[in-house]
């Protein structure tokens, strides 16, 4: 039974790919042994009327949790022996904003201390 639903579910995964760039993973000691993984085209999204690169936004993966079997170094009965594992594979693509960095800010924490210093020295005394 649950050997069908990871064929199932791969089947399903694999009639979407066609709309995807992807690559095909093997290991021969992971039931299934290839699984397909999505890889991004651009550094970019493509946005705008004429589907423009924009590096405002930047293209990262999506990435989907999934239970394999892999194969261990023992036998029982004369059949290989398996375990669960799980992983993640990436399945698509989507545009997140990119972050601007700031020149002034390298290290969050060493500006709170450099601000507690400056909030500290400008209290009126309590004398």
């Amino acid at each position: 039974m649950f050997p069908r639903l990871i064929y199932i579910f791969l089947e399903i995964i694999m009639n979407l790919y066609y709309l995807l760039p992807y690559r095909i993973s093997y290991d021969p000691t992971r039931y299934p042994k290839y699984i397909p993984e999505a890889y991004c085209l651009c550094k970019g999204c493509l946005m705008g009327i004429f589907g423009e690169e924009n590096f405002h936004f930047r293209s990262t993966p999506v990435y989907m949790p999934t239970v394999i079997l892999r194969r261990t170094s023992s036998c029982a009965g004369g059949r290989y022996v398996y375990t669960e594992d799980y992983v993640t594979i990436p399945v698509g693509c989507t545009c997140v904003p990119e972050q601007e960095k700031e020149a002034e800010s390298v290290n969050s924490s060493i500006d709170k201390q450099e601000m507690k210093l400056l909030v500290s020295q400008n209290k009126p005394s309590s004398e």
